[in-house]
């Protein structure tokens, strides 16, 4: 059975009656786990669901994406089960200008739940990237989908280093992480992710009060180092990243003048050595 899902044992395939009864209960922010053999992306699918009605706390994950697609329209594509694809609804009551926070929100939460499961030394880089040492393990982008957003992420789990896409990438296996179960691993972060959003909802998108913010700069790979930030139209500022703004907004020192950078502003975040 060449092309059966259980035709590699070494990446089994993820139960979607499982997902549903460890994370779907009553005042969860769970509605529905959804999982696809495959699909070409989960962000745009779920952007579909939510245009015909889907609930808060949809969650999609494909086995194997397609056409998957990184901030600027970059892609992204791995091997069947040997990452976890996923996109999440969510509809939250806070000012729009708060809403920039929730790609970080999700980045400290994933960070966070890998650290603990996998055990090995997670970062977020600016504005939507895990990273080990130098080395990008996961991507986030988030979209807005009728009136919520879709924020969808790409996890390398279980990549050899000849399946990486690029050099500069990684996986917890290549990182020998402590847990390369897939099933957990989605788990742990839902429900990390989860636990973020109640409390940065609650202080209606407040990151400071909620501690998202402080949350964010222990985690940072960005803040704190010399950065060299590529603009549109071949333009770039080089200095030292000194902070996140109340909006998530990137704060550069250069030459004695702050920059302040918006995720929608910056082509590239690269360490400026």
């Amino acid at each position: 059975m060449p092309d059966s899902r259980y035709s590699n044992l070494d990446r089994p395939p993820l139960s979607e009656a499982a997902l549903n009864r460890a994370l779907v209960r009553p005042g969860s922010l769970w509605s529905g786990v959804t999982v696809v053999e495959s699909t070409g992306s989960t962000n745009a699918d779920l952007a579909e669901a939510a245009q015909a009605g889907a609930p808060e706390g949809t969650v999609l994950v494909a086995e194997s994406q397609l056409a998957g697609r990184g901030r600027l329209g970059r892609t992204w594509t791995a091997p069947p089960r040997s990452g976890l694809t996923f996109s999440i609804l969510l509809k939250p009551d806070v000012p729009p200008t708060a809403q920039g926070w929730l790609t970080l929100l999700y980045g400290v939460a994933a960070a966070s739940a890998l650290r603990r499961l996998a055990e090995v030394d997670v970062r977020v880089k600016w504005p939507n990237d895990l990273l080990i040492g130098e080395r990008k393990l996961a991507g986030i982008l988030a979209e807005r989908a009728e009136d919520g957003v879709v924020v969808g992420m790409g996890l390398n789990v279980s990549l050899t280093q000849e399946e990486l896409p690029v050099e500069t990438a990684t996986s917890l296996a290549i990182e020998e992480a402590a847990c390369l179960d897939r099933d957990p691993l989605l788990r742990a972060v839902l429900r990390e992710v989860e636990s973020h959003y109640r409390e940065w909802t609650d202080a209606k998108g407040d990151a400071e009060a909620c501690g998202l913010r402080p949350a964010y700069l222990a985690a940072s790979a960005t803040v704190g180092r010399r950065v060299r930030v590529e603009l549109p139209g071949r333009q770039a500022v080089t200095g030292t990243a000194t902070g996140v703004d109340q909006f998530g907004h990137l704060q550069v020192e250069s030459e004695g003048e702050r920059h302040t950078l918006s995720a929608g502003d910056v082509v590239h975040v690269r360490p400026a050595d």
